[in-house]
C-alpha cells in the first residue's frame, strides 16, 4: 500500500510542476499543443535552421507541436493559419490533430508503403530541415531503452541521408545514457556540423537533450 501512496504523491508533484511550469503556460497562451514547441523554438534560433520557403519534415509529430512552430515561422506573418512560404509534412505512427497548411501522414516511415507516401508528398525535392522528436516507449531498463533510442536516431539519419539536401540539418532527441557517446559518435560520421544542445524549455530533471547536424558528409567521406 505504501508504494500506492508514494506514487499519488509523485503524481501529484508531477502535476503540480507541471501546471505551474513557465513552458505549459505559455504554450497555453500561445496556442501551442504542447511546451516542447518552446524546445524546437531555441533549438532553431540558436542554430538558424528554418528559413522561409523550405520543406520540413517533421518525424514522431504527434501531437504536433513541432509542426504548429515550424508552420508559424513559414508564415510570412509568423501567424497560425493563412499564407505559408514553405512546406511542412509530418509523420507520427499516433493520430494528430490537424495543423493548417502541413500534410500529416499517420504511419510507420520504416514501411515501404509509408515511406512512398512520404515521398510523394516531397514531391522529388530534398529536405532543407528534418526535426525528429520521436521516443520510443520507455521500459526503464536502461540497456533496452539506450538501444531502442539509438534505432530511431539511425532511422532518422539515415532518411536523412536519403531525403536531406546537402547543406540541410537534422534535429533529434537523445537521452544521457550509455547510448549518448555512440549516437554523438554516429552524428560525427555524417555532418560536417554536430551540436548537442539541451533548451531551456527542457525539464532540469530530464535527461533529454538534443542533437543537431547539419551538413551532410559526402556518402564517400563519411565511410571513412
Amino acid at each position: 500500500m505504501k508504494v500506492k501512496t508514494q506514487s499519488k504523491k509523485v503524481n501529484k508533484a508531477w502535476l503540480n510542476d507541471h501546471v505551474n511550469d513557465t513552458y505549459v503556460k505559455l504554450a497555453k497562451k500561445e496556442g501551442y499543443r504542447a511546451r516542447a514547441a518552446y524546445k524546437l523554438k531555441e533549438i532553431d534560433e540558436s542554430f538558424k535552421l528554418i528559413r522561409p520557403g523550405d520543406l520540413v519534415v517533421d518525424l514522431g509529430s504527434a501531437p504536433g507541436a513541432w509542426s504548429q512552430y515550424v508552420r508559424r515561422k513559414l508564415s510570412p506573418t509568423g501567424a497560425a493559419v493563412g499564407a505559408l512560404n514553405g512546406s511542412i509534412i509530418a509523420l507520427d505512427l499516433l493520430p494528430m490533430e490537424p495543423v493548417e497548411g502541413v500534410v500529416f501522414l499517420q504511419g510507420d516511415f520504416r514501411e515501404a508503403e509509408v515511406l512512398q507516401l512520404l515521398e510523394a508528398q516531397m514531391q522529388g525535392r530534398k529536405a532543407d530541415c528534418v526535426v525528429s522528436d520521436m521516443a520510443p516507449n520507455l521500459s526503464g531498463i536502461e540497456s533496452a531503452d539506450a538501444a531502442r533510442i539509438e534505432h530511431l536516431i539511425e532511422l532518422a539519419l539515415e532518411f536523412s541521408q536519403n531525403h536531406l539536401k546537402p547543406e540541410g540539418a537534422l534535429v533529434v532527441k537523445l537521452f544521457h545514457g550509455s547510448g549518448y557517446n555512440n549516437s554523438v559518435k554516429l552524428f560525427k560520421a555524417h555532418f560536417k556540423v554536430v551540436k548537442p544542445i539541451k533548451p531551456k524549455a527542457s525539464r532540469d530533471k530530464s535527461s533529454e537533450t538534443f542533437l543537431v547536424g547539419m551538413g551532410l558528409l559526402s556518402t564517400a567521406t563519411a565511410a571513412h
